[in-house]
């Protein structure tokens, strides 16, 4: 067979089309650039498996558990044409390069490149930290073969996630509810929102005071606090633990009284400066950013989520702004430190760079130094006065923000001198009280000209030195006072984390990795396990449910060390130091006095269900996490205060924004003594004799019947059927029938609903009658309001009433009527935010369909389940609109029909 004919043509492949086009521009002629979309293949659902495979070892899992944990891969049926059109293309190629991302997922993206394509030129994989002209070229001169050992370490963290979801999961959903889901990762973060949050419920709040005065000299005046009484320092917030007790020796703890008693014995005293005590101040710049780093800050600074982050990041990456944004190392290539400092010099000045170029290395557990930190890309930086007009508003920011924090990474230090004045007298009662202060003047700001670290919330007392100059004062100097005030504090408790604090506490301690926080996040918001409260992060009572399960029968898997080990097992795969296959033979099956995954999940032995699923908040008052959501149940009984009866075990719904730490026992007393009756019988439907009750569901009060069972003689009272064979068959389970319902009005309540007006409600919907044509119609209520209904025409009528009293004559004028689409008034917007920054249009907030969404009247997305109106601020707006701007529009498939089958021909 004669060998295939040269064509010159060099096929390169990457894994996204933005990505594609950038290296285009700096390959020339003969490269063919094109992009898999990612990855190509994955494993199937066991579902999807061949009936052949799915009583195998393979079945259970896509994964053949008794050979090496070998996985059975497809190729995904949205990436067949593409897997064709790639095919196509190498045909025609002499040389195949496998460029996607250099990690572990860009590495097994190319193997199962070169696993499905099967070339039979040669192949090369190439990878670059950036996509600029000099980086392509240095990657074309570093050429290598694909990294088994990274593949084999991104293979076994597939297989570890799909047998720990598959094995627990089910586990959740038989005693928690369905559709949950466990992750290997995903659930130790929910643990640690939940924990906060216990931290918090747990806490009892402390009372301490102190004094703040006004002092003043010839020199100027300045504030200052009350710092110690007769020697002792005065007691703060630092000084007491989370059960309110006083844990510091030798403080002194000041109340209401003692405080205010003191302010007003100072009120006439003679203060003197005791000391003056000015040291030299020095502040270094932060290290560049890696993946972990920059998640934090563009969470403080620019108020972006990890997963908005990210993808602003992957855009700015792949169009050639900035290094690969998937990074664990904060040390930059010799070239970038050389434009960082020439940059510096030439915008602030030669002495704002020192001699000698600044040194990161990473401080994070199990942190990876494969890549460099993250950057603007070149040799040369772009400012971003020069990139401005080419990114978008959030582009940008981001793009600044990098720009600021590698330049500022490189030049001096700040400097100055933090001066603290001690200054006091003798009250009137004879206390000794001394007062303190403190500022800090920066002399030279160095890297601050440049850029300045943001810092998350923090407990205990702000005693941070103010970016001020106190007066020049000597010891012994007289000061006046003014202003001498006793000051209540409360101890607060430990803050929730934000998506930048939560990012920031799973790097230091090295649960995860930093390339896929953003989603991890991201992932138990969606789940419901995790909502947004302004920017922190509050878990639900379903949370704590999960939570107590794994931690009550798969205590290692939620455990911190075990988590952050796990990754470093890992981490040695990549590395090439132990074996995939063998680590997950141990993981499942255990060894010696190790048990496995399997082990555990085999001999669970009896769960209690009703207790994991119940947290006591008061005295006979339990808070149960049921089917429908979370409910207060009280083992007391009581009596209705309005029907007299007694309730052996009352309930009431717990609002859904109201996070668990505010649900004290004062508050739980409160909905139960104010909630509504779960249930009241209005009596029994004088035509079938069924009970007709008024309840208080999840989604508004409604009426239905109840409908009793078939008892056991009317089962076998039924007539009985037979088989073939003559024997009869078993009784038949009763289908059970479907009981009529009707949502209450907006102006019933269950208390006032009577059985007349529930018989109504359960009878709709109300038929009119029928037009000229013969088209019946009825009244009905709906969603957004009673309407009319003829066929598939809905007409609105003005209000619930008129559902009962409105004639065929009214329906059939407003049926003559021409239907008027979107003439109804003008609804006012829910909120407005101003002008977004990418469209330059008004934001607002409307009213939808399907719930209430953001619009820009270009873009719409609608607001997450998870977000209040009331909480959503104007920064996740449009943090929002870009992420749906970024995805682009939905793209819709048109359906098909399939072409009619040609006869067979008729047999002769």
């Amino acid at each position: 067979m004669p060998s295939k004919a040269k064509t010159g043509k060099k096929l390169v492949i990457v894994e996204s089309p933005a990505k594609s086009k950038t290296i285009a521009k700096y390959l020339g002629e003969g490269f063919i650039v094109e992009a898999s979309i990612g990855h190509i293949r994955d494993l199937p659902q066991p579902s999807e498996l061949p009936a052949e495979l799915k009583k195998t070892s393979v079945g259970k899992f896509a994964v053949d558990i008794e050979h090496d944990f070998k996985p059975y891969y497809v190729v995904s049926a949205d990436k067949k044409k593409k897997v064709t059109e790639l095919k196509a293309a190498l045909k025609d190629a002499d040389e195949l390069y496998l460029a996607t991302d250099g990690d572990r997922e860009g590495e097994a993206i190319a193997w199962h490149l070169l696993e499905v394509l099967k070339p039979k030129v040669p192949v090369y994989r190439m990878t670059f930290g950036e996509i600029t002209k000099e980086a392509i070229q240095r990657a074309m001169g570093n050429l290598r073969d694909v990294d088994s050992a990274l593949v084999d370490a991104q293979e076994t963290r597939r297989v570890l996630d799909r047998l720990y979801g598959y094995e627990i999961s089910p586990v959740l959903w038989r005693k928690v509810a369905r559709g949950l889901s466990a992750g290997r990762v995903q659930s130790v973060v929910t643990r640690m929102v939940v924990d906060r949050e216990r931290e918090r419920m747990a806490f009892k709040a402390a009372s301490y005071w102190d004094l703040t005065g006004q002092f003043g000299a010839d020199a100027g005046s300045f504030k200052a606090k009350l710092a110690n009484v007769d020697g002792a320092k005065v007691a703060s917030g630092r000084d007491f633990n989370d059960d309110g007790v006083l844990t510091s020796k030798n403080v002194a703890h000041l109340n209401e009284e003692l405080a205010t008693s003191l302010a007003a014995g100072l009120q006439n005293a003679e203060f003197r400066v005791r000391s003056v005590d000015t040291k030299p101040y020095t502040r270094r710049p932060a290290a560049p950013f890696t993946t972990s780093t920059l998640q934090q800050e563009a969470g403080r600074k620019l108020r972006f989520s990890s997963k908005s982050t990210m993808q602003v990041a992957q855009r700015l990456y792949e169009n050639g702004y900035i290094t690969y944004m998937r990074t664990d190392s904060s040390a930059l290539s010799d070239e970038a430190v050389t434009a960082a400092r020439r940059q510096a010099s030439e915008l602030y000045g030669p002495e704002y760079i020192p001699q000698s170029p600044r040194v990161y290395t990473s401080k994070a557990a199990n942190a990876q130094e494969a890549h460099e930190a993250i950057r603007p890309a070149g040799d040369s930086f772009r400012t971003p006065a020069q990139v401005a007009k080419q990114l978008s508003g959030d582009e940008f920011r981001l793009y600044e923000l990098i720009w600021k924090r590698t330049v500022a990474s490189q030049m001096g230090d700040a400097k100055g001198s933090t001066a603290t004045i001690r200054l006091g007298a003798v009250a009137s009662d004879g206390r000794d009280a001394e007062f303190s202060a403190s500022g800090t003047v920066i002399t030279f700001p160095g890297f601050l000209a440049a850029y300045e670290e943001g810092k998350d919330e923090t407990r205990g007392d702000d005693d941070s030195d103010e970016a001020r100059r106190l007066p020049n004062v000597a010891k012994g100097d007289a000061l006046n006072a003014s202003e001498i005030i006793a000051v209540g504090h409360e101890t607060s408790p430990p803050p929730r984390y934000t998506e930048a604090s939560l990012t920031a506490e799973l790097e230091k301690k090295g649960i995860g990795r930093p390339s896929t926080y953003a989603s991890t996040i991201s992932t138990i918001q969606d789940r419901g396990y995790v909502r947004k409260q302004g920017s922190a992060l509050v878990p639900s009572w379903i949370a704590f449910s999960v939570i107590r399960l794994l931690e009550q029968h798969f205590s290692d898997y939620v455990d911190y060390e075990f988590t952050a080990d796990m990754e470093g097992d890992l981490d040695k795969i990549a590395n090439g130091q132990a074996v995939g296959a063998a680590w997950l033979k141990h993981f499942y099956y255990g060894e010696d006095a190790d048990p496995g995954l399997l082990s555990i999940v085999n001999n669970l032995g009896e769960i209690d269900a009703r207790e994991i699923n119940s947290v006591p908040i008061a005295d006979g008052i339990t808070l149960r996490v049921g089917k429908f959501g979370p409910y207060l149940e009280s083992s007391v009984p009581t009596v209705d205060a309005k029907t007299g009866e007694v309730v052996e075990s009352a309930r009431a719904n717990v609002p859904d924004d109201l996070a668990p730490d505010e649900l004290t026992a004062a508050k739980a007393i409160e909905l139960m003594e104010t909630a509504a009756p779960e249930e009241r019988v209005l009596g029994a439907d004088p035509h079938t004799g069924h009970t007709v009750v008024a309840k208080n569901g999840r989604y508004g009060a409604y009426v239905t019947e109840v409908i009793p069972e078939m008892t056991e003689e009317q089962i076998a009272n039924q007539p009985v059927e037979y088989y073939k064979n003559g024997k009869p068959k078993p009784p038949k389970k009763p289908v059970k029938a479907k009981p009529r319902t009707g949502s209450l009005f907006a102006s019933m309540t269950v208390e006032s609903v009577t059985l007349d007006e529930a018989l109504q409600l359960m009878s709709l919907p109300r038929a009119l009658g029928e037009d000229a044509e013969g088209n019946l119609i009825t009244v009905q209520n709906g969603r957004f309001g009673p309407y009319l209904k003829k066929g598939t025409d809905s007409r609105s009528i003005g209000s619930e009433e008129e559902i009962f009293t409105i004639t065929l004559e009214q329906a059939l004028e407003i049926y003559s009527q021409p239907k008027q689409r979107g003439a109804r008034a003008a609804v006012p917007p829910l909120a407005e935010f101003g002008p977004d920054p990418v469209s330059e249009k008004n934001i607002v907030v409307k009213e939808g369909r399907f719930g209430p969404y953001i619009t820009d009247g270009i873009t719409n997305i609608t607001v997450p389940r998870a977000t209040s109106l009331e909480e959503l601020t104007r920064e996740q707006a449009v943090e929002l609109l870009a992420e749906k701007r970024a995805k682009g529009p939905v793209k819709r498939t048109a359906t098909r029909k399939a072409p009619a089958k040609k006869k067979a021909p008729a047999k002769k």
